[in-house]
């Protein structure tokens, strides 16, 4: 009986920390926070938010892991015909400085890296951790004039750029 107290105890605090925040919706405001880039520069967001017609965040839980390549690779192959939509892609995930620098060079991502370990920017969008770990979910979120315009909540690994393009496209702009 104390054993089973004693753990329902310690996995209490684990469970709840978890859905502390509700993750960012659809029509909500974007977050209006800075991050850190794979360069080690500060980035506010919202001078992304402001400089492109949309902006995609998508969350991943850490660089180098088979889903997280296949999801920013997805993204690469795609840039092209993302930026002509107008879209600017921020990677987030807890990875240092150093391990976004270097995830991106290793896959030739054009696009920017947050490094997020102290979870600034995750915190901000609401995004939970993986259960029982310090990592972020998978979730991305396309931003349209500071509006939260769509949210992927299991956000898909090599098919994230369709599904980006898929929602443009059925904006109808």
């Amino acid at each position: 009986m104390k054993l089973r107290l004693f753990l329902i105890s310690a996995l209490l605090p684990m469970i709840s920390t978890a859905s502390k925040a509700a993750p960012a919706q659809v029509g909500d405001p974007a977050p209006q926070i800075s991050g850190v880039t794979e360069n080690g520069t500060t980035l506010p967001f919202s001078e992304v938010y402001n400089s492109h017609k949309y902006t995609l965040v998508y969350f991943f839980p850490k660089a180098e892991t088979p889903g997280c390549t296949k999801q920013g690779c997805s993204l690469r192959d795609a840039n092209v015909q993302l930026t002509k939509l107008g879209v600017a892609i921020l990677g987030v995930s807890a990875d240092t400085v150093k391990a976004q620098k270097t995830f991106k060079e290793k896959f030739h991502f054009p696009f920017t890296l947050i490094a997020d370990p102290d979870h600034t920017v995750s915190k901000a969008f609401g995004v939970p951790k993986i259960f029982m770990t310090n990592l972020d979910t998978r979730q991305a979120y396309l931003i349209e004039g500071g509006k939260i315009v769509w949210a992927d909540y299991a956000a898909a690994t090599d098919k994230q750029a369709e599904d980006v393009l898929r929602v443009i496209e059925s904006r109808g702009k």
